[in-house]
């Protein structure tokens, strides 16, 4: 890919990014990056479980301003937003995953690199600003621990553990497309050449061969307290759906959980990220942080995600769609699209900070409102999964 000029007439929003992106990318590219799962049931259902929720706004709250700080494990950024681990940036923009690190740092977040990322974790620990590395388990266990150790020598301030692909969920583009790796990019992270490459396939995605050949399929709870063993980083795993499996990652160490559906590319008919949320927050009950991805899109779905729950939400999709349109500007830009929507929302709401959204400010959107009071409508609980 060569480096493209960011626009000269900014998106307005994330759409647009997207459309922007859709005009640029190969297809082969755009298709592993815009795809899901089967019939990509979870995935149109992370976007539509936000349209189920309707903000109820207070009003004369004597508001001049608003702040968007929070924190996420005791580091503080400039809005409840991370980015994602996602992998195979430079298949957008050639400056890859150096270029998203730095979009997220400018914009005072935390950028969470993917095993699967074409630059080196190395080479984004130089920099020098906030971020976590994500973890896939490999089979040979001795790769694994390299990978812990060397990211904690690297900077990283936390390890995230994704646990929801024992094999690759059905993803029918890439197969179509034959997915691999175009000549010179390589998964950075890894040295040995059977693991740094993406294999051709004559009959299917090359990316699903390689899972197949590398990936452990049978992690279980041992192999989290395993890792947390290997260094002193906050494990944290992501892939959590069941509010059960929730509790049970706090009772073997974790420091927070990433609800997620793996952006719909995985189990296809999973319950959508937000519709699991509540249950989640219900079961860990307090014990350590929740945060959410798949689907965010506005500052009002940030706002929704806050109300049930979470702690900060993260953003896979838009970065490459940001670095499609325009590098290491374009993410930034997205970034910036969604903590200035988010301001907006908050003194529209009525409120100073993330931290005074509560579930106050939900009502489903089946519900009807009188006298200030909600009724659920008929069959409806209002609570709940979707």
């Amino acid at each position: 890919m060569t480096a493209i000029d960011a626009p000269t007439e900014l998106p307005l929003n994330l759409h647009e990014y997207e459309a922007a992106a859709r005009a640029i990318l190969p297809p082969m590219v755009l298709d592993y990056i815009s795809g899901g799962s089967c019939d990509e049931v979870t995935l149109r259902a992370n976007r539509t479980a936000f349209d189920r929720w309707r903000l109820l706004p207070r009003v004369l709250a004597g508001l001049r301003e608003v702040t968007t700080t929070t924190t996420v494990l005791g580091q503080e950024i400039a809005f409840p937003v991370l980015i994602a681990p996602s992998g195979l940036h430079r298949l957008a923009h050639d400056e890859g995953e150096l270029a998203t690190a730095r979009a997220a740092w400018s914009a005072g977040t935390i950028y969470t690199m993917s095993t699967a990322a074409t630059v080196a974790m190395e080479t984004i620990g130089r920099e020098g600003g906030p971020w976590w590395f994500q973890l896939y388990v490999f089979s040979d266990r001795a790769i694994t621990r390299d990978l812990v150790e060397r990211a904690a020598a690297a900077g990283a301030a936390a390890l995230v553990v994704t646990v929801d692909v024992p094999l690759l969920g059905r993803r029918e583009a890439d197969e179509r497309n034959r997915f691999t790796l175009p000549d010179g990019l390589t998964l950075a992270n890894l040295h040995a050449p059977r693991h740094r490459f993406i294999p051709s396939s004559d009959d299917g995605s090359g990316l699903n061969t390689y899972i197949g050949a590398t990936w452990e399929p049978a992690l279980n709870w041992d192999d989290l307290d395993w890792l947390a063993s290997l260094s002193s980083l906050p494990v944290i795993p992501k892939g959590i759906l069941h509010p059960a499996d929730a509790a049970r990652a706090f009772d073997h160490g974790a420091r927070a959980v990433i609800v997620s559906n793996h952006g719909g590319r995985q189990l296809d008919s999973a319950v959508a990220s937000l519709d699991a949320l509540p249950a989640v927050v219900a079961a860990v009950d307090g014990r350590g942080e929740i945060l959410l991805d798949g689907g965010i899109r506005r500052g009002t779905d940030i706002l929704k995600a806050l109300a049930l729950g979470a702690r900060a939400v993260l953003i896979g999709r838009p970065t490459y769609w940001g670095l499609a349109a325009g590098g290491e500007a374009g993410v930034r830009h997205i970034l910036e699209l969604l903590r200035a929507e988010l301001a907006l929302d908050l003194m529209l709401c009525g409120l100073a900070s993330p931290e005074e959204v509560t579930r106050e400010l939900l009502v489903p959107a089946d519900t009807l409102i009188s006298d200030g009071t909600k009724s659920p409508s008929p069959g409806s609980t209002g609570e709940g999964l979707g």
